[in-house]
C-alpha cells in the first residue's frame, strides 16, 4: 500500500512502461469526465503539439497528463489529466498538477494555463480551483473553461 506522500514524478512513457499506464483508469462514475489512457496516447501521436507523461507516485504508476504545448502561443492547454481510481484523495493528483504548473510556467511565452472540464456531479472543478484556476464563463464543446494566470 502506497503512503500518500512518496515523492511524485512526471516520467516519459516508454514502451516498458506503456502497458501499466494503459491499465490505470478512473471509476465508472469518472467515465465521462476523461478519455481512456489509450485513447489519449493515440491522439498524441498525432498531434504535434502533444506532451504527456506518466504521473509516478515513488516507483508506482498512478496517472496520466497531456499538454498542449505551443510555445508561439501565450496560452498551454492541458489536455488530459486522470489519477488512477485507486490512488484518488491521496494528494497525488494535487502534487503531479504542481509539477505541471511547474514545467508548463518555464516555457517559452506562457501568461496561462487553460482547461476544460465537464459540469457535474463529481467533476473535477473544484480540484482545479484549489490550485488556482478560475472559470472563464466560456464553453467549448460541451465544457465549461478554467485558467490559471502567470
Amino acid at each position: 500500500v502506497l503512503m500518500s506522500d512518496p515523492r511524485v514524478s512526471l516520467r516519459e512513457i516508454t514502451r516498458e512502461t506503456l502497458r501499466p499506464i494503459l491499465k490505470l483508469s478512473v471509476s465508472e462514475a469518472q467515465d465521462e469526465f476523461v478519455a481512456p489512457n489509450s485513447v489519449s496516447i493515440a491522439e498524441a501521436h498525432f498531434a504535434d503539439d502533444a506532451w504527456f507523461r506518466g504521473i509516478y507516485a515513488g516507483e508506482e504508476p498512478v496517472g496520466f497528463v497531456m499538454l498542449s504545448l505551443q510555445p508561439e502561443k501565450p496560452q498551454y492547454y492541458l489536455w488530459r489529466f486522470m489519477i488512477d481510481h485507486q490512488y484518488q484523495h491521496m494528494g497525488f493528483g494535487y502534487r503531479a498538477m504542481e509539477l505541471v504548473i511547474d514545467f508548463v510556467r518555464s516555457q517559452p511565452n506562457a501568461e496561462s494555463l487553460l482547461l476544460s472540464y465537464v459540469k457535474a456531479d463529481g467533476g473535477p472543478r473544484d480540484f482545479y480551483a484549489k490550485l488556482g484556476f478560475a472559470d472563464t464563463g466560456e464553453e467549448h464543446n460541451g465544457e465549461w473553461l478554467m485558467r490559471l494566470e502567470f
